[in-house]
């Protein structure tokens, strides 16, 4: 089994989109960071960052994304319902 960081990261992506997992992944990311026992330990002084730094971004990166969707649904929607709601007036002048 060859290790592959693309699907790892494929596999973090779609968990947190799917909003059944996102709070419990977003949960876990902020433990895993903040603690000190993981892949490399934060006592090394680069690389024990790495890791926290890249998982951490990816994160963001994500849910911003999401919120950013989510805010142009509600906007779409928004316009769709200001549309349909608008009357056409025929306008006579008074002379």
């Amino acid at each position: 089994m060859k290790f592959n960081l693309q699907s790892l990261y494929g596999f973090y992506r779609n968990a947190i989109r799917n909003p059944k997992y996102r709070n419990w992944i977003i949960l876990g990311t902020l433990i895993y960071v903040l603690s000190p026992f993981d892949i490399s330990p934060d006592f090394f002084p680069l690389a024990g960052q790495i890791d926290d730094f890249f998982l951490l971004s990816i994160m963001l990166t994500e849910v911003s994304q999401m919120l950013i969707n989510s805010v142009k649904n509600k906007k779409d929607t928004y316009t769709e319902n200001e549309t349909k709601n608008t009357v056409d007036v025929d306008a006579v002048s008074m002379d």
